[in-house]
């Protein structure tokens, strides 16, 4: 004798469903009342109650309907990352904004790339709290003169240190020591923009590279000087404008200056900044992310897929005709 479970299972046995496991729903060894099948279920997913309060356990597992209703669909993977200061669209895990610079990671806002005319470094010192302005030893006054460059190091020695013994002549940008203070109106340094191709085939791009020819000599006029690709859509226009090099960020670094030094600092670029010395061989190791590495005489800035860029005293034809 066969008998039928509350699910609609045939059952050789009487008090448990053989297939199913639910009890048996009659004592007289007479067929159970059939149910309405697993097909005749709601459309919503949800089974209809069961005579006794009884749940099918075949509706608990992943593929039942009760299963599927205990476990929340996954959350979609997010695509991009929204830059808080200024909207823009980021690489999902980048630390900076590309657009301006925000720092991802600390929540830090991005520091103006042009400081307002007339703004020195012991203005910003002075009107900073006191547990947070440094030592005065460490704060050189606005009109004394930059120490010189370390030439062991590449690095400005501390205060009251005897640094290594180098060139006696100039200062390591090229100025004479003690030559008279610029005018704001006459062009002192220019960056010259190369086309390099030992640094292309260093870099194993499928892009080809352009004709080598002479460099294009762009004006630095500003202390604050960025080096990338220009973007409509997001405001940006650098400078050294890179675009022809697909390698170059958008904002790839970042050139600072006191007048008589210059700095370079990498802005979070896709493929990193190098520098290199003249005459050396091709930089291997990017320069660290966020920290400034001052520039010695004639030092070679390497970045994208071909460019190198140097900064340098801008000629007395240069100076003439103003670029």
């Amino acid at each position: 004798m066969s008998y039928t479970c509350p699910d609609g299972h045939s059952s050789e046995s009487g008090d448990y469903c053989d297939l199913c496991g639910l009890p048996i729903q009659g004592s007289t060894g007479a067929p159970a009342a059939p149910v309405d099948p697993p097909a005749a279920r709601t459309a919503a997913g949800t089974p209809p109650p069961l005579p006794g309060g009884y749940v099918n356990p075949l509706d608990l597992g992943p593929a039942g309907p009760l299963g599927r209703a205990a476990v929340a669909p996954p959350a979609p993977a997010t695509s991009e990352l929204i830059c808080p200061n200024c909207a823009a669209s980021n690489v999902p895990g980048a630390l900076y904004c590309e657009n301006c610079g925000y720092d991802f990671t600390t929540g830090q806002l991005p520091r103006p790339l042009d400081p307002p005319a007339g703004i020195t470094q012991a203005d910003v010192v002075a009107a900073l709290p006191a547990d947070l302005a440094p030592p005065s030893g460490l704060v050189p006054p606005a009109d004394a003169a930059p120490a010189p460059l370390d030439p062991a190091t590449r690095a400005t020695p501390p205060a009251g240190s005897t640094p290594a013994a180098g060139p006696a002549t100039g200062s390591p940008t090229g100025s004479p020591a003690g030559s008279p203070a610029s005018s704001p109106d006459r062009l002192e340094w220019v960056a010259e923009v190369w086309i390099d191709p030992d640094w292309y085939a260093s870099q194993d791009v499928s892009d080809p590279c352009p004709s080598v020819g002479l460099p294009l000599v762009v004006p630095v006029r500003d202390r604050s000087v960025l080096i990338g690709r220009q973007s409509a859509s997001r405001n940006i226009h650098p400078q050294i404008d890179l675009s022809s090099d697909n390698g170059v960020s958008r904002r790839h670094a970042q050139l600072t200056s006191d007048g008589q030094r210059w700095w370079v600092e990498d802005l979070q670029s896709a493929n990193g900044t190098f520098v290199g010395a003249a005459g050396a061989a091709i930089p291997t190791i990017a320069i660290p992310v966020g920290q400034r590495v001052e520039l010695a005489d004639d030092d070679r800035i390497f970045v994208g897929a071909w460019t190198r860029v140097v900064v340098r005293r801008a000629t007395p034809e240069e100076q003439s005709l103003g670029t």
